[in-house]
């Protein structure tokens, strides 16, 4: 079933998926559909009705999805917003908040180099401040849709999503530590987050911004 809902003079797609569920559940995704899984004997007026209640809920996670889908238009470096400037010269400069490029195709070769460049420095500042005896990870790097790390202990590798590149040294610290420290504990219980504040004190700041 699929139907469209106004919010605040704005219209957005519902689909509603069906299955043999108790309760209803309401998820917003990046193409601003509002999915709505319930039971089979749900009615679309109740549907509405449900989300009419839940207007504040909705407003709130929609503009956060506009703010995220405003940003992924745009070219960020390093935490930075840059302005792309096309140019008939074959190398790249950076000035002010401008990036001077050839083509595309050029600026995309270099993201992928800064990426490795700066993630494995990263890497090695960070390794280096545990004191723990713990195995030097062999980094991956990967897009990933809901996850900015993953730790895995069989083959001792940290896999960094790639987006991070868009986001400052500090969100990119904190992640290489959150995976290091899952070295330590593998889990995400008290010890763990002391282990993490240990190597980052100020660390929920940037949870805070890699969540906006």
């Amino acid at each position: 079933m699929t139907f469209t809902y106004k919010l605040d003079g704005k219209t957005y797609n519902v689909l509603v998926i069906k299955k043999n569920n108790k309760n209803t559940y309401i998820k917003i995704k990046e193409d601003m559909t509002i999915y709505v899984t319930t039971n089979y004997l749900a009615r679309k007026k109740y549907i509405r009705e449900l989300l009419d209640e839940n207007r504040d809920f909705l407003r709130k996670v929609l503009k956060k999805m506009e703010k995220r889908n405003e940003k992924n238009s745009e070219f960020y470096y390093l935490g930075k917003k840059y302005d792309i400037i096309m140019v008939p010269f074959d190398n790249i400069e950076i000035e002010d908040n401008k990036i001077y490029v050839h083509s595309m195709t050029m600026l995309e070769k270099w993201v992928k180099e800064e990426t490795v460049r700066i993630f494995k420095e990263r890497l090695r500042y960070n390794y280096d401040l545990f004191e723990e005896d713990i195995p030097f990870p062999k980094l991956k790097i990967r897009k990933m849709k809901t996850r900015w790390g993953v730790c895995n202990k069989r083959d001792d590798s940290v896999t960094l999503n790639s987006k991070l590149i868009r986001y400052s040294l500090k969100e990119i610290d904190y992640v290489i530590v959150h995976e290091l420290s899952h070295f330590i504990h593998f889990d995400h219980s008290k010890k763990f987050w002391e282990t993490v504040g240990y190597y980052m004190p100020d660390y929920k700041e940037a949870v805070n911004v890699l969540k906006e």
